[in-house]
């Protein structure tokens, strides 16, 4: 018992040094890539104007910061890509189940979902916005368009995989079909249907984005318009980065 204690204090501790060592070396990466492009710029072997650099980028973030402009488009756009990935998650997991529970749905609909998750969204948005308006509906509308066929396609596939010896057990025992979902289905899924969150979410904030860049007046996407008109690229980096993190802000 003392060896098996000692072995898995090993492991822990194996475990533990490989987890700071990848932080160790993400933070190295991105600390060389920073100083490659600020060496590239002062160089000139890059262009500052078009490529901007770390230090512009800096700079126009606490000017942003300072009077506070930065903190409420990240707002608005957390906000709608929250609304978006709730909506996804709950539309795709509700018509997945239905699709699962329904031989005939699934196979008259399939086709359908997967032409619709081909369409081009950024086509689709304007579209949009002239059936519902400028406004922030639009944008969720936008979002979960991006996002909810797919899902709903994984789920329903990997819904049609679970173990059929499960099923028959349960159906065996007396169980109903509501059984299965509530016993087998859903509790065997839930390592799929948080991967698909984790897709989501970076999907749900495209959308958004997409959606601001045809019909917002605040927001990361509705800045990153405004840059590219401007030619101030560090704002565009700046909307990016941010992107970035509320991507994961979102999920976790």
């Amino acid at each position: 018992m003392s060896d098996l204690s000692m072995s898995q204090q090993e492991f822990l501790a194996k475990e533990k040094l490989h987890k700071r060592q990848v932080r160790i070396c993400r933070a190295m990466v991105l600390v060389l890539l920073l100083a490659l492009w600020e060496l590239c710029t002062q160089l000139g072997l890059i262009d500052s104007f078009i490529f901007s650099s770390p230090v512009r980028i800096w700079k126009c973030f606490l000017v942003m910061a300072g009077d506070g402009s930065i903190f409420h488009h990240i707002g608005v756009t957390l906000f709608e890509t929250l609304v978006s990935f709730f909506l996804v998650v709950a539309v795709g997991v509700a018509a997945a189940v239905a699709l699962w529970g329904s031989r005939s749905l699934s196979e008259v609909l399939e086709p359908y979902l997967v032409m619709l998750n081909s369409l081009p969204k950024s086509a689709l948005a304007p579209l949009l916005i002239v059936w519902m308006g400028n406004n922030m509906k639009t944008i969720i509308v936008t979002a979960v368009s991006v996002a909810v066929f797919g899902s709903i396609l994984t789920l329903h596939t990997g819904f049609m995989q679970t173990d059929p010896d499960k099923i028959r057990l349960i159906r065996s025992l007396g169980g109903t079909k509501r059984d299965v979902l509530t016993k087998v289905l859903i509790p065997s899924s839930i390592p799929l249907i948080i991967s698909n969150m984790k897709v989501n979410v970076g999907l749900c904030l495209v959308g958004v984005i997409i959606g601001e860049f045809l019909s917002a007046k605040a927001g990361l996407g509705y800045l990153i318009i405004y840059a590219s008109q401007v030619f101030r690229c560090e704002y565009g980096v700046i909307e990016l980065d941010m992107g970035g993190i509320i991507c994961v802000l979102a999920f976790l």
